[in-house]
């Protein structure tokens, strides 16, 4: 178990971490934090290192090098369940539902394994299933689910083992323009309850729209990092990647 934490050392941080692949360096020196009651983007291109460093926070991989701090407790070399169960939740690209469960029962499972009651795990999952709109599909097999739900539901899922900070990876891929907008909405909840979000996606327009700060890796180091404005207007950075995407209107 995982020690208390002191009320000034409050943050998830990660410091030089670096990591390398059969001798490619996939990150290199990277650090950042994500504090409580705010939402950090991490954006960059293909190959940048994004899902690396995911993974790294959230123990489903090593760094060579580096920290993983949790709230002033050094938890790089921790389990993925000694990480959630104290606090550190994560999404994942490609779903990790359990297919044959519904949409209710996924979330259920999910919120009694980091040691809820079934009572407690049933309202738990209620309650999400109002939050992100899934209420007409809490009866639906997870293996039925049009992508864009797939990914709300792993969402939801995160959010069952009542985290402190939670890891969005790619969340956002598969909704339309206005799921995107609700789900924008969802994300400016979680920071107004004081979760700590790092949000990882693609759609850039949604990450200036809701990170009070971005983190910018190209070719798995630290480009730039600053409020979004800052980002919008750095010329490093639209000639490094956003430029080429054409993805930012300044």
């Amino acid at each position: 178990m995982i020690e208390s934490p002191s009320p000034r050392s409050r943050a998830l941080r990660v410091t030089g971490v670096t990591r390398s692949f059969a001798g490619v360096h996939a990150l290199t020196d990277v650090s950042l934090a994500v504090e409580p009651g705010t939402v950090l983007g991490l954006i960059g291109p293909n190959g940048a290192g994004k899902s690396t460093l995911v993974n790294i926070i959230s123990g489903y991989d090593l760094p060579d090098s580096g920290h993983v701090m949790l709230d002033g407790v050094d938890i790089t070399k921790a389990k993925p369940h000694v990480r959630a169960r104290n606090g550190l939740a994560r999404t994942f690209q490609h779903g990790h539902l359990f297919s044959g469960l519904s949409v209710r029962e996924n979330i259920v499972v999910t919120a009694m394994g980091t040691g809820q009651s079934h009572r407690a795990a049933v309202a738990t999952a209620e309650g999400l299933l109002d939050s992100f709109g899934l209420r007409g599909r809490a009866s639906h097999a997870a293996r039925s689910l049009p992508h864009g739900v797939e990914r709300l539901v792993g969402v939801a899922r995160a959010l069952a083992c009542n985290p402190s900070y939670v890891l969005l990876d790619e969340p956002a891929a598969g909704l339309n323009e206005g799921e995107i907008g609700e789900f924008s909405d969802r994300i400016r909840e979680l920071r107004d309850r004081g979760l700590g979000v790092l949000l990882i996606d693609h759609n850039v327009r949604l990450i200036l729209e809701v990170c009070d700060r971005i983190h910018v890796l190209v070719e798995g180091k630290t480009l730039i990092e600053g409020t979004p404005d800052e980002v919008r207007n750095s010329d490093e950075l639209v000639e490094a990647y956003l430029g080429r995407s054409g993805s930012v209107h300044r």
